[in-house]
């Protein structure tokens, strides 16, 4: 049976590690600071992080941040991360962590959720595009890395 809650602190050691999973796709290594980014996200209540687990084992996690658009003067939040164990993929556990986290926002009053992939993450953008979000073609975006 597969459950979806919203994570708190008390979820750090089951998150942790799916965390440092999602990283290492993204050719991160683990790190020491992971730990302590987590529980700043959590105790400051600065991320809507939900955690998947399947017959009591935690297997994915999404992480979103709510923030503001001035464009569309309301508030809009950021699908930051979403990640499935590979051992429990092709399951729709996916599926069920877009759900939550689209109906955490909806909730909260956002008015829209927005991602970004990698360009050669096409499963995700597959399950994304199958659930009607579309491909941004308005804005660009750019990144300053310090």
């Amino acid at each position: 049976m597969t459950d979806i809650s919203r994570a708190s602190i008390s979820d750090l050691a089951e998150l942790h590690p799916l965390v440092e999973k999602y990283r290492e796709f993204y050719k991160q290594p683990e790190h020491p600071k992971t730990v302590q980014f987590l529980t700043d996200r959590l105790e400051n209540d600065e991320a809507v992080v939900f955690i998947a687990r399947v017959d009591g084992n935690p297997v994915g996690f999404t992480m979103i941040y709510p923030t503001f658009s001035t464009v569309s003067l309301s508030a809009v939040w950021l699908l930051n991360d979403l990640y499935v164990a590979e051992t429990s993929r092709g399951q729709g556990i996916a599926n069920l962590l877009m759900d939550a986290a689209e109906a955490a926002a909806r909730e909260a009053g956002a008015t829209r959720i927005f991602l970004r992939t990698a360009h050669d993450n096409t499963p995700a953008q597959a399950l994304y595009e199958s659930r009607g979000w579309k491909q941004d073609e308005v804005f660009r975006r750019y990144d300053l890395v310090f």
